[in-house]
């Protein structure tokens, strides 16, 4: 398959990415095409859209070989699935699927057009193979069941900032930073509540700490990509 764009997102790396889409709104990322289809024809009719479809690759999760059962992080990494029955990564085919928020189509920028979306859950760089409009007749069922990822309880943390880390951060990433550390981005398997974690996040190194059901922010100093 042919890769027609890339994602420009916050995350450098893969640790702190929500693990579906929309779960935090404000995260913000940008749909570069390759050269070859930034054709602004190519997009028209899709400024008409609220949601759109990203058919992309798990870029940093590529394996030659395949396991019928994984360890889903919402079961605690604890407990076995049929990997056809969740969306890990390690899939005999790597490709993701995630729905994202069309907020802006921009046709004025050197690279456009550009998609500008909102609630991705990628990693800045990943590979896109399509792009697919979201149609609520066909795609939303309410009705619809969810398994064993509506029997697990969702818990989220509460989320500390002292003043002196939050200066550090830029006013329009806060929100969205508070949003992904609500919702606990250590791996599942990890719970040490002695342990200082660090986050890439949008050019910072977020440091915390997880007691209690409480994330304490203690520290941010400027990414290094080495």
């Amino acid at each position: 398959m042919k890769i027609i764009a890339k994602i420009r997102s916050d995350f450098p790396t893969k640790f702190g990415i929500p693990r579906q889409s929309g779960r935090v709104e404000g995260l913000t990322g940008r749909i570069v095409f390759e050269p070859e289809y930034r054709v602004r024809e190519a997009v028209k009719g899709l400024e008409d859209f609220s949601h759109i479809w990203l058919i992309w690759e798990f870029s940093e999760a590529v394996r030659e070989k395949w396991s019928p059962t994984v360890r889903p992080p919402r079961l605690g990494g604890n407990e076995r699935m049929g990997v056809f029955a969740t969306r890990s990564p390690f899939r005999p085919n790597s490709i993701g699927l995630s729905c994202v928020k069309l907020e802006q189509i921009d046709l004025k920028c050197k690279e456009g057009p550009v998609l500008v979306v909102s609630g991705a859950d990628l990693m800045d760089g990943t590979p896109i193979f399509d792009i697919k409009p979201y149609i609520p007749a066909a795609d939303c069922h309410p009705e619809a069941l969810g398994g064993f990822a509506e029997k697990v309880e969702q818990h989220f943390l509460k989320v500390e900032i002292p003043q002196k880390w939050a200066a550090m951060i830029p006013e329009e990433k806060l929100e969205a930073l508070k949003g992904v550390l609500r919702e606990d981005p250590r791996p599942a398997y990890q719970k040490d509540s002695r342990r200082i974690y660090g986050m890439p996040f949008a050019g910072m190194d977020v440091h915390f700490q997880v007691k209690d059901g409480v994330l304490s922010v203690c520290g941010i100093t400027e990414y290094k990509n080495n």
